[in-house]
This record gives structure tokens, C-alpha cells and sequence, in this order.
């Protein structure tokens, strides 16, 4: 039956195949691929009929990253289906389901990948990401870190199956990670320094902060190797994140109150009932204020100081705003001296009687 093939295509070729079954294999690759683009689409659409009827978007994710791996899956399977037909030599049958085998391999790998996307992607749309702009650049390390994790495993299982003594091959890679965790010991220490910032969350972006009593001011940018605050001079300090992971960080964006603490004096000049009535004067001004904390108000003569009479007043406001807060301050202060002048008294300035005695 295969007397009509020419005696060119029965000649044998390169790696004793001959050059029909070359045809074959050529021609057999693209076709599967073809046949298997079409069948994937078929069986994507049925599966998306499906995944409609659902309100989650991750399957419909999932079905749009998987698409390329399943159709390289299906032209595989093709491709090993057809093996027999050929009739190839033992050692060239024996080759190309290494070759197939290879390509499992891969379409493991890029289903992976594609997991990590979709995770990535998920999670960085996540209301707790959204409140912590940091933690998407962290997520973004940690998807990169996984890529190469599995890319590198791979090609260690890919050596290992080509006979390749793998294990100094990673003996090799361990001397070089240790040469290459010396050389860049500061730069891992930063980018761990940034993975601890991005999963404490004690500073993010936008926040008002003080670092180690010595830096005051906003948060610009939160990097990988380092983070930018722009202080009160609207200058720009640069803090390694592996220093700044260390370091004291009071942070005033989180606080839910602010706190008005004030000692003022009036003259000595000042009767008991005058002090008295003034006293609860100060605190009828910041209980009357509609944004002070109510559990909490502290007004008292304190002590009697070296040129004035000195009264004690805490109180806190019900705002995190420190615009805010410099506003409310201003209504109080203003209220006491109201106060004050109303009482007929006034408040106390540095004064020293001297005493001069003739003889």
C-alpha cells in the first residue's frame, strides 16, 4: 500500500529518519497546534456558558490565564497520539516523548505563573491593599520572587532529567548565593527591611511621622531599597528600610484624638474668688466645645509659681487632624481670655519685685 511513495521520501535523512517520516513530523506540530487552538476556543466557550451564571470573577480570571497552557496541553496530547503512527526508530520514538514530556514540563510551569498573576492580582485588589498602598509594591516583590522560585526549579528538574549531575550544580549555586549575600548584604537587608514595613504597616504613605525624635514630617515614598520623608523644611530625608525597620516610628495619621495641654498664669494680683470663678470659666469653654472629649477635662490650680498663679488644663479634642486641632486650640485660647478679662484679672508675664533697703 505504500508502493505509490517515492523512493526519494523512502531515502533515509538526518537521524536515521527518512524523509517522509520528517514530513510527518513537520507537518504534525503545526497542525496539532492548529486543531488544538480550535478545540481550546470550543471548549472555552462552553466553560464560559457556564462560569456566567456565577457572580465570582475568579473563574472567569482563571479561564482567560489558562487558555494558553491548555492549548499547548492539547496540542501535546495530539502530538503523543500520532508517535505510533510514524514508525520511528526506537531512539527518535524514545526522543520525542522526552520532547513531549518537556513540554508537560512546561505547561506546568506556565500554569504557575498564570496562578501567580491571578493571586497577585486578586490581592492587590483587596480593600486591605487599597488602605495600604505599600503592601501593593511588597505584593509585587513577592510575586517576582515566586517567578523566579519556580522558573529555577524547573530548569533544575529539566538538567536533572538530561543527566546533568545536578547536585553540584547546586553546590555551585550555593557558593555563588553566599559570595552574592556578601556582596549584597545591605541591598537584601533593605528589601527584607521593606517586606517587614509592608506587613507591620507602621508607617504608609501620606502619614505625618516622627522617626527616632530626629525626623518630622510626611511620608512621600515607601521603595524597596529605601523610604523618602519630606519634612517640615520641605526637605527630603532618604532612611534605608533595613535602618528605618529598626528604628522608634510615632506615627500621628492612626491617633484619634489630639491633645491640648496648656499651663497658663494669672497675677498674683488675682482674689481667691476671682481664681475660682476663672477656673470654672476654663472649663465651661472646653466643655462647650463641640469636639471635646467629654470623659476627660482637666482644669486645676496647680501651683503658685514664681511671678504668676498657674493653672493646669488638659483636654482632648475628637479630631486626628492637627489643621483641625490648631483651629479648635485657637476657640479655647480665646475663650480664656475671655474669661480672664470678664474675672477682672490678668494673665501673669515674667515680673521680679527687688526690695532696696537705706541705711
Amino acid at each position: 500500500m505504500t508502493d505509490w511513495i517515492p523512493d526519494s521520501l523512502r531515502a533515509v535523512g538526518p537521524a536515521g529518519l527518512t524523509w517522509l517520516q520528517w514530513i510527518a513530523v513537520g507537518g504534525t506540530a503545526p497542525l496539532a497546534f492548529i486543531l488544538a487552538t480550535i478545540f481550546a476556543r470550543g471548549l472555552q466557550w462552553g466553560v464560559r456558558r457556564l462560569t456566567w451564571r456565577t457572580h465570582a470573577t475568579l473563574d472567569d480570571e482563571l479561564l482567560d490565564a489558562y487558555a494558553g497552557p491548555v492549548r499547548l496541553l492539547i496540542a501535546l496530547g495530539i502530538i503523543r497520539l500520532a508517535l505510533p503512527f510514524f514508525a520511528l526508530p526506537p531512539e527518535a520514538d524514545r526522543m520525542a516523548i522526552q520532547i513531549v514530556l518537556a513540554g508537560l514540563a512546561a505547561v506546568v510551569v506556565w500554569s504557575t505563573l498564570r496562578t501567580i498573576d491571578v493571586v497577585v492580582r486578586r490581592t492587590s485588589d483587596a480593600e486591605w491593599v487599597k488602605q495600604r498602598p505599600s503592601s501593593r509594591s511588597l505584593l509585587l516583590l513577592l510575586g517576582r520572587i515566586g517567578k523566579v522560585v519556580v522558573v529555577v526549579i524547573a530548569m533544575i528538574m529539566v538538567l536533572g532529567s538530561m543527566g546533568l549531575p545536578v547536585s553540584s550544580l547546586l553546590a555551585g549555586l550555593g557558593i555563588g548565593g553566599i559570595a552574592l549575600a556578601f556582596g549584597a548584604q545591605k541591598t537584601v537587608e533593605n528589601v527584607f527591611g521593606a517586606i517587614a514595613l509592608g506587613v507591620d504597616q507602621p508607617l504608609r504613605e501620606g502619614d505625618f511621622v516622627r522617626i527616632e525624635d530626629n525626623v518630622l514630617g510626611t511620608v512621600e515614598s515607601l521603595g524597596l531599597r529605601s523610604s523618602r520623608i519630606r519634612t517640615l523644611d520641605r526637605t527630603v530625608v532618604a532612611l534605608p528600610n533595613g535602618r528605618l525597620s529598626d528604628m522608634r516610628i510615632e506615627t500621628f495619621a492612626v491617633r484619634d484624638r489630639c491633645r491640648l495641654s496648656e499651663t497658663l498664669g494669672v497675677v498674683y494680683a488675682t482674689s481667691a474668688r476671682q481664681l475660682r470663678a476663672i477656673l470654672d470659666g476654663f472649663e465651661t469653654v472646653l466643655r462647650s466645645h463641640p469636639k471635646i472629649w467629654p470623659d476627660d477635662v482637666v482644669v486645676k490650680f496647680a501651683k503658685f509659681g514664681e511671678s504668676s498663679l498657674d493653672i493646669e488644663i488638659m483636654a482632648w479634642f475628637q479630631t486626628g487632624d492637627y489643621g483641625e486641632f490648631r483651629a479648635y486650640r485657637q476657640d479655647v485660647l480665646l475663650g480664656f481670655m475671655d474669661v480672664v478679662e470678664r474675672e477682672g484679672s490678668s494673665f501673669a508675664f515674667p515680673t521680679r519685685t527687688v526690695h532696696i533697703e537705706q541705711r
